[in-house]
C-alpha cells in the first residue's frame, strides 16, 4: 500500500535541553504536521510519497536529502527558483507543552495546487497512490481557488477507489476567519474516509461542549473511520457503527509534546495500511506518540525510534 501526504515542510528551531530562557541555544531540524506523520509512517514500513513545493536554497536541498534518507519518495516535490521555506521556533513549558512562533508568509508550499500545469502533474502522481493524507494546515496555507481544485480532485480520486485521511488540525492564525475554516474543513471531511481529529482543535473551531457533541456533528460526513484524540484521556474510535473508548497508556517522562498528534496519526495510518484492525491501530498510534513526546522537537533521531511491531515500548501497556 502506498500513501502520499500533502502539506508543508518548515525549518524548525527547538531549544536544546538545559538551556536557560534568557539566551537559549536552538537545535535546527525540519518539521510540519503532514511531514512529521510521513516520516513516522515511512519508519513503520509503509511506502510514502510527499507532495509540496520548496525553494532552491540550501535548507530546501537539505530537506530533500532528509526525506530521501528516510525512504520518502520526493518525485512530487518541485523547487521554485529564488524561494525558501518557512520557519518556526518552539518554546516549552515545564510540563512539555509548547508554544510556536512562525515565519511562513513566503513559503512556496502556499502555492500548492495553484498552478494549472504543476497541478496536473501532481494529480497524475497522486492517482497512483492507495491513500492520500492531508490536514487543516494543508488547506489553510492554500489559496481559496487552489482548495477548490484540491476538493474536486479528492472527489474524483475517491470515486476511482482511492482513500483519503484527514486531520482537521486547526490553527486560527492561518485562516481569514473561523467561518472560512469551517467551510473548508467540512467540505474536506465530506471527501474523506478517515478522520483523525483532536477534541481541543474541534472545540476551538466549532465550539463543541464535549466529545459527544463533536461526534454527533461529524456523523453527517458518513466517515468510514473517525478517531478523536483527547490528550491523556481515552481515544474515541467510531467504526463500523460502533463507538469504542481506548485507553492511552500513561507516559511519565514527557519532554516535548510537539508532534504528538502527528505521530499518533502515523502509527494509526501505518497500521491501517497494513490492514491492522482499527482498535489495534489506535494502540499503534499511542505507542508512536509515546516515543515522540519523550524527545525534543517533532522528529526524533531515527536511531532512537523503534518501528512498531505491536509490542509495548519500554514497559508501556498496549491500549
Amino acid at each position: 500500500m502506498k500513501l502520499a501526504a500533502l502539506g508543508e515542510v518548515m525549518v524548525e528551531f527547538a531549544p536544546q535541553q538545559g538551556q536557560g530562557a534568557a539566551a537559549p541555544l536552538f537545535a535546527q531540524s525540519f518539521a510540519g504536521d503532514t511531514y512529521n506523520t510521513s516520516i513516522y509512517i515511512a519508519r513503520n514500513g509503509v511506502q510514502v510519497s510527499y507532495a509540496t513545493l520548496l525553494g532552491d536554497d540550501p535548507y530546501s536541498e537539505r530537506m530533500l536529502q532528509a526525506m530521501t534518507a528516510e525512504g520518502i519518495d520526493t518525485v512530487a516535490i518541485e523547487q521554485l527558483p529564488g524561494r525558501c521555506p518557512g520557519l518556526y521556533t518552539i518554546q516549552n513549558s515545564a510540563d512539555g507543552e509548547r508554544q510556536f512562533t512562525y515565519w511562513r508568509r513566503e513559503s512556496p508550499a502556499r502555492e500548492l495546487f495553484a498552478d494549472g500545469h504543476r497541478r496536473a502533474q501532481l494529480q497524475d502522481h497522486l492517482r497512483q497512490m492507495d491513500c492520500l493524507y492531508l490536514s487543516g494546515i494543508t488547506l489553510a496555507i492554500m489559496a481559496p481557488e487552489a482548495r477548490e481544485h484540491l476538493l474536486a480532485f479528492l472527489r474524483q480520486y475517491r470515486h476511482d477507489g482511492g482513500r483519503v485521511a484527514f486531520d482537521s488540525n486547526f490553527r486560527p492564525r492561518l485562516w481569514a476567519s473561523k467561518e472560512v475554516a469551517r467551510e473548508a474543513v467540512a467540505a474536506t471531511l465530506q471527501q474523506s474516509d478517515i478522520a483523525l481529529l483532536t477534541l481541543e482543535d474541534e472545540q476551538l473551531l466549532w465550539g463543541d461542549r464535549n466529545a459527544g457533541k463533536c461526534l454527533d456533528r461529524n456523523g453527517r460526513h458518513q466517515l468510514a473511520e473517525l478517531v478523536l484524540k483527547r490528550g491523556p484521556e481515552p481515544v474515541l474510535l467510531q467504526y463500523d457503527g460502533e463507538l469504542t473508548a481506548l485507553d492511552v497508556p500513561p507516559v511519565s517522562d514527557i519532554v516535548d509534546t510537539t508532534g504528538a498528534g502527528d505521530a499518533f496519526n502515523a502509527g494509526y495510518l501505518a497500521a491501517r495500511l497494513k490492514r491492522v484492525e482499527p482498535e489495534l491501530a489506535v494502540a499503534a498510534g499511542n505507542r508512536c506518540a509515546a516515543q515522540v513526546i519523550r524527545h525534543r522537537g517533532a522528529i526524533i533521531p531515527a536511531a532512537g525510534y523503534q518501528p512498531d511491531n505491536g509490542a509495548p515500548i519500554d514497559g508501556l501497556a498496549r491500549a
